[in-house]
């Protein structure tokens, strides 16, 4: 019994998306419908600041397929972010572009990278066609 016990409580207390630091707050997801194939996840969060290792961790949270990519677009909470995404090679409108600060991606082998500030070039001008 208090094996059973010490696993229940192990299951409840491992730490999650909610432990999280930065107030992350998923605002619009979509995903294609190939359940034969890879699946693609795309996802805007808004996140207070810039936390770097907390937006890893939010993204090693989430879900992923084998050989499909989940993507994650993430942005400030106190500026313009898009509520809907496309399932394309551009998946969001051009006009959120300059606001978002990272970008996160699990590709079809699992390599993971966070990209920050992807739309600004070296100069500080918008660059849409990165992604």
């Amino acid at each position: 019994m208090l094996l059973v016990a010490l696993m229940v409580w192990n299951i409840l207390t491992e730490p999650g998306i909610t432990d999280l630091q930065g107030n992350f707050k998923e605002v619009a997801f979509v995903r294609n419908e190939q359940n034969s194939g890879p699946v693609n996840r795309i996802y805007v969060v808004t996140v207070n600041g810039e936390q770097w290792k907390e937006m890893e961790r939010y993204g090693n949270y989430m879900p992923h397929t084998k050989y499909g990519i989940t993507r994650i677009y993430f942005f400030s909470n106190k500026k313009k972010y898009p509520t809907k995404l496309l399932l394309s090679d551009n998946n969001i409108e051009d006009s959120f572009k300059e606001y978002c600060i990272g970008i996160y991606e699990k590709n079809g082998m699992s390599q993971v990278s966070l990209r920050k500030y992807p739309f600004i070039n070296k100069v500080g001008i918008s660059s849409f066609n990165n992604h």
